[in-house]
């Protein structure tokens, strides 16, 4: 959960203008403020100071390529401003946060995509699975589509001193998409550094330090493959041996019939792999070579709030780099509905995109400000 301030006005005590006060002074500026940051070629954040679902309705219809936000927890802490999270009931809680993220949907693109990390409570020693909750109803009452859903493991977690129940590490991470195909995806911006096969005293030799050597003679000591097999999964090798020298793939991995455990599943009802075994009695296992993608466990350690006043909360930048830099274009704009302080934008600018960020809170819309810019 990030330093946000709540955007739904369900305690307006310490707000000293009502949502209707504010709209009627602000409302006519959200769209045409946005509609000049659109055109504008500065990457600087826009910040939009008001209720998430009043600021959403009136920005432009299909004008926003990628959100990333963290909505307030429920029950967790009170962020200045009052409002969501603060509800008696968490099923108003989540009815709270769905209207809001109708207003997203209507406000993405249809190649646009929707990144919700959101921390689950306890009520009465319940564990209420409202990360799940949130995701089911948006799937099956809003239409969005479900792409994945990310384990965050924050290695570290706080104090905890129940005695009847583990210590809770991770939180949840759900990308949604509105269309099932066209939506922009770039796998390449998000590889890891790939795994490279090397030469040794002329031979291939993998990453896992298996030579082209080696597989060549489990080819001929093989008692699985017919003459004809092993004919052809020599010349594969061979051709394997020239993608590695060409540089279209960086490392590889042969599976012999017999000879090693298959992956997944050896019913070829259900593996393909499976399937490619028992015709050809071999397959390769060919690595990207721009490097792996990422899995959806994430190991990121929660921002640092020890030297801060305003905010306790651990959503970091780093958990904001994946979800911009696949899916939002270098041109594209990233919006934050729930922004607080600022991290969502600080990595869209670090990033090179541009982006809006919503608060019902001016003082952390200063801070985000001030935040944005440290980087030029």
């Amino acid at each position: 959960m990030k330093e946000q301030g709540n955007n739904w006005s369900t305690n307006s005590k310490n707000i000293q203008l009502t949502l209707a006060d504010r709209s009627s002074i602000l409302t006519n500026s959200f769209q045409e403020k946005f509609k000049i940051y659109q055109s504008d070629s500065k990457i600087a954040p826009l910040y939009l100071l008001g209720d998430a679902v009043e600021v959403l309705k009136e920005l432009p219809r299909e004008s926003i390529d990628c959100c990333m936000t963290s909505p307030p927890y429920w029950g967790k802490r009170e962020y200045r401003g009052g409002g969501i999270g603060l509800e008696k009931d968490f099923h108003v809680y989540l009815d709270n946060l769905c209207l809001v993220f109708a207003e997203v949907k209507r406000v993405l693109k249809p190649s646009g995509s929707f990144w919700l990390n959101l921390g689950d409570s306890y009520y009465n020693k319940k564990l209420l699975g409202l990360p799940w909750r949130i995701a089911i109803s948006l799937t099956d009452k809003q239409g969005l589509i479900l792409r994945n859903s990310i384990i965050w493991n924050k290695v570290k977690g706080g104090p905890d001193n129940t005695k009847d129940r583990l210590r809770n590490i991770h939180e949840n991470i759900f990308h949604f998409v509105k269309t099932s195909k066209g939506y922009y995806y770039d796998i390449d911006a998000i590889r890891a550094a790939p795994r490279k096969a090397k030469v040794v005293n002329g031979s291939i030799v993998s990453a896992t330090g298996v030579t082209g050597i080696r597989y060549k003679r489990k080819i001929e000591l093989s008692t699985e493959l017919s003459p004809i097999e092993k004919q052809n999964a020599y010349a594969a090798l061979e051709e394997v041996f020239q993608q590695i020298a060409e540089g279209k793939i960086s490392d590889f991995r042969m599976i012999i019939r017999g000879q090693q455990r298959i992956t997944h599943s050896d019913s070829e009802k259900v593996s393909g792999r499976a399937k490619e075994l028992a015709q050809k009695g071999f397959y390769f296992l060919k690595y990207h070579p721009q490097g792996s993608k990422p899995s959806d466990v994430w190991e990121i350690l929660p921002e640092d709030t020890q030297k801060r006043e305003l905010h306790f909360a651990p959503y970091p930048i780093d958990l904001c780099k994946i979800p911009i830099s696949a899916t939002c274009p270098p041109d594209g704009i990233v919006l934050d509905p729930f922004c607080g302080t600022g991290t969502t934008m600080l990595a869209a600018k670090l990033l090179g995109r541009k982006s809006c960020g919503i608060d019902i809170c001016q003082d952390y819309l200063e801070v985000a400000k001030e935040r944005s810019k440290s980087v030029l």
